[in-house]
């Protein structure tokens, strides 16, 4: 969606916050996919084809732990009580901590020393 969105805005950059240092089974996470996907967007775009255009796609967290992550957005004035990061919410919005994506993300709030402001279905993160 992006790719397409930016070739109708006539964007040259398109920004995606993954990272690879606490990859956990998500290839699209990894420094060879953006990669990848960058000489996609060159093939798979009527501007890239025709040489109007060169698409370039940014990953700055790359490289930054789950911890980096959080205090570089805390630094930010980033609400994380905005943010969810559950693959299985319960019908509430609540984060169930069990999931992989939940298990990182407190890691990274325990390794940066700040609270997670989400709500987790009880029980399921100590407190």
């Amino acid at each position: 969606m992006a790719l397409a969105w930016a070739e109708v805005l006539n964007a040259n950059d398109i920004f995606i916050g993954v990272n690879a240092i606490d990859y956990s089974g998500y290839p699209d996470c990894r420094p060879e996919f953006i990669e990848g996907f960058e000489e996609l967007a060159q093939l798979a775009t009527k501007a890239g084809v025709d040489g109007e255009q060169r698409l370039r796609i940014h990953a700055p967290l790359v490289n930054l732990s789950k911890s980096q992550i959080i205090e570089l957005g805390t630094s930010l004035g980033v609400d994380y009580g905005f943010t969810l990061s559950c693959y299985d919410p319960s019908e509430a919005g609540e984060s169930c901590g069990a999931c992989d994506s939940c298990q990182l993300r407190l890691k990274g709030f325990a390794g940066a020393g700040i609270a997670d402001p989400v709500t987790y279905v009880a029980g399921t993160v100590p407190d």
